[in-house]
């Protein structure tokens, strides 16, 4: 009886895996920075049946490098300096040895995770979710933006992990509402903009609510020397791993054009005209820039959102939201989205105004060919952007080519999108002359929408408060000490003129676009007003 009991339960333990319902495999190419590997499994660390679960359910196949690295010494206790290129699986290689050490028996909050925006908050707690579901652990997301009641509520029951925005999270902690005195895990991703001068004070204050005996995990893509300060004051003779051999992901290929100021938009539409894009991002410096730019785009007959730190956090995370889901094809954003947001589907990044800085431009182009697929970046570039253009080249150890009359589609499609693209394109159009049929028949009974929903009456993406009048101080729930908001290129005076966008839209035609990127039909499909964003 014993050997039967002995050999049922062997056969559970080689069967579990097979019956997992698992997603279609991901046969996209990839490149070195994910595949480079020591040749190790998931199942080779131990970790429990309920957590690999989770991983594989996920599409996890196998550990990445900076997970090999990372997932063994941090489940050992000892503190971790962790540096790897943008999109190799940074959020896995400390959410994993995060949840299975969590004590599910225990009330107390025993890991907190720190990021340096809303986005990314909701985006990593969304992870611990994903990984941890069959682990019953309970996650906690906190930001700015919210209402300290909504916090307080869900922190009078048990929370295991808290994911935020080091404002909010002091700000809980002040009050006495998050104790944080037994957290035996901090995390710090995108450690170099948490310990920038902006964040610092209020990184101090958070550590003197850990106890003595704690471990720190900080990553990265980048770390300046501010890092090293932090790690010879709080960290004990931390585990120092770093896979930056190159700064540049090896699946993004990087173009410039030069173009006159007035002339971008009209460049921007022979992008749109010319790509095959799945989903694009473009970068602009000024929150005003975002929205005059989001507008031109809906203009020319393209599906687009915009996002800014000047926006309310409801409709911040509206747009994150729907795009994510693929509701729509292009964002516009500032350097907002350029920290850690994994949206898997975007092929294009756009910078159409130039970034400042090498880190900057590292973080905006990081966006597309993310884990180890493929991707481009376009940058515009002025005459004013020519000496920048060239010191980053230098900082970075990169090359920005010309771009050509027409870009490879192998270089940031998939092969099967590829050959299909005809079809698609077919499609596409079928299911657009479909969708105007219905929209004249039920043409009538489309009202004006108010407040926040979408105005289907200028079939516009944007909300309908979506200006540039945005004041984060009209927001009464906007309270907490949250810098996450305050980025340098959302304070500038915006002294642009207007006019810029609108001297090449009269000339830019639309009539030869492809269907499959000409959508303005197609906006607001599957679309229901009325619902209510749900929270992650």
């Amino acid at each position: 009886m014993a050997q039967i009991n002995t050999e049922s339960q062997f056969s559970n333990d080689q069967d579990w895996k097979r019956n997992l319902a698992l997603p279609p495999k991901d046969t996209r190419f990839q490149t070195e920075d994910v595949t480079a590997t020591k040749g190790n499994e998931f199942e080779d660390y131990y970790l429990k049946r309920e957590l690999l679960m989770g991983i594989f359910e996920a599409g996890f196949e196998k550990p990445s490098p900076i997970q090999e690295e990372s997932i063994p010494i941090a489940l050992t206790g000892r503190d971790i300096l962790a540096r790897a290129k943008n999109g190799t699986g940074k959020t896995a290689a400390f959410t994993i040895p995060a949840l299975e050490k969590i004590k599910t028996d225990s009330s107390y909050v025993q890991c907190l995770i720190l990021v340096p925006t809303r986005e990314l908050a909701l985006q990593t707690s969304q992870v611990c979710k994903t990984l941890g579901k069959h682990l019953g652990i309970n996650i906690m997301a906190t930001t700015g933006g919210t209402t300290l009641k909504d916090d307080i509520m869900r922190l009078s029951e048990t929370v295991h992990i808290i994911v935020g925005t080091p404002g909010r999270i002091l700000d809980l902690a002040n009050k006495g509402v998050v104790k944080l005195n037994n957290t035996e895990t901090f995390i710090m991703d995108e450690a170099d903009k948490l310990l920038s001068p902006e964040f610092t004070p209020v990184i101090e204050q958070l550590i003197s609510f850990l106890p003595k005996k704690r471990q720190i995990l900080l990553y990265s893509a980048t770390f300046p020397i501010a890092v090293k300060s932090f790690k010879d004051k709080h960290m004990i003779k931390p585990y120092e791993i770093n896979l930056m051999d190159e700064l540049t992901l090896r699946g993004v290929t990087q173009y410039y054009a030069f173009v006159e100021e007035k002339q971008k938009v009209h460049c921007l539409n022979t992008l749109f005209s010319k790509l095959q894009i799945n989903q694009s991002i473009i970068f602009c410096n000024s929150t005003n820039r975002v929205e005059l730019l989001a507008r031109k785009i809906t203009e020319l007959g393209y599906s687009c959102f915009y996002s800014h730190a000047r926006m309310l956090q409801p409709d911040r995370n509206r747009v994150f939201h729907d795009f994510r889901n693929g509701t729509c094809r292009n964002l516009v954003c500032t350097d907002l989205l350029t920290r850690g947001i994994d949206i898997q589907a975007v092929n294009v990044v756009i910078n159409f105004d130039f970034p400042r800085n090498a880190e900057t431009y590292l973080h905006r182009i990081g966006r597309s060919g993310r884990f180890g697929h493929l991707g481009i970046a376009i940058n515009l570039i002025t005459y004013e952007d020519r000496f920048n253009i060239y010191k980053i080249e230098q900082e970075l150890g990169t090359e920005i080519q010309p771009i050509p009359s027409t870009i490879d589609k192998r270089l940031y499609v998939a092969p099967s999108a590829v050959d299909d693209y005809p079809n698609q394109l077919l499609h596409q159009h079928q299911k657009n002359l479909q969708l105007q049929q219905q929209q004249q028949m039920q043409q009538h009974s489309y009202k004006k929408s108010s407040g926040n929903h979408y105005n289907y009456k200028n079939n516009n993406y944007r909300p309908n408060n979506y200006r540039s009048n945005y004041n984060r101080n009209n927001n009464p729930n906007n309270n907490s000490n949250d810098n996450n908001v305050n980025g340098n290129n959302d304070n500038n005076n915006d002294n642009t003129n207007k006019n810029q966008f609108n001297n090449s839209s009269n000339r830019t035609s639309n009539q030869n676009e492809p269907n499959g990127h000409r959508n303005r039909q197609n906006n607001n499909r599957n679309y229901n007003p009325n619902s209510s964003y749900n929270k992650q």
